[in-house]
């Protein structure tokens, strides 16, 4: 098994973060992980992405042009990814600032209105992962003992305390994503 995504967003929506947390919760679980982060100087309010891979082998490239996955967060990555997921790949995206919905008939495409619902909760900061309890709803690449492995490993001893709240941000994730279009 090897799952190749790219996360992509604004800066400051928890795109690095939410691939760094896939990453180390992969390497918990024994898998070769790749983690490459991309971003403008603009930090904040600029575009950032990042590209996971997730295998059972030897990871040969982290640099990629195909992805099996697109999690994708704002209008400007829809524009610039959409095309990038290999045909029969999955696209997750959050309808919140996107105005042109997926338009590819090849791909799997769910959506995740997770800046509803993290507001919603009153939740905001933790919008990321409910995103990312959707991905691992339709592509259960970890297993959910090793999110909070993962957690544990990627945020600071000082925000252990959260970890709780992020997991069940994971479970609201999974009970709302939904199918646009499955191939």
């Amino acid at each position: 098994m090897t799952e190749e995504i790219i996360i992509a967003g604004f800066g400051g929506q928890g795109v690095l973060s939410m691939g760094m947390i896939l990453a180390y919760s992969g390497i918990m679980q024994d898998k070769e992980v790749s983690w490459m982060p991309s971003y403008g100087p603009e930090m904040r309010g600029g575009t950032s992405n990042v590209t996971v891979i997730i295998s059972d082998t030897r990871i040969s490239s982290p640099s990629l042009n195909m992805f099996d996955t697109a999690i994708i967060l704002n209008q400007q990555s829809l524009d610039k990814f959409e095309n990038a997921v290999k045909p029969g790949g999955l696209l997750i995206y959050d309808p919140n600032g996107v105005n042109r919905h997926p338009e590819r008939k090849d791909i799997n495409i769910y959506q995740i209105a997770a800046t509803d619902k993290a507001a919603e909760l009153g939740i905001a900061r933790l919008f990321n992962m409910i995103v990312l309890g959707g991905f691992l709803k339709v592509k259960p690449v970890i297993s959910e003992e090793y999110i909070e492995l993962g957690l544990q490993k990627s945020l600071p001893e000082r925000h252990h305390k959260l970890i709780p709240d992020n997991l069940k941000a994971v479970q609201t994730g999974k009970e709302i994503i939904k199918a646009i279009q499955t191939v």
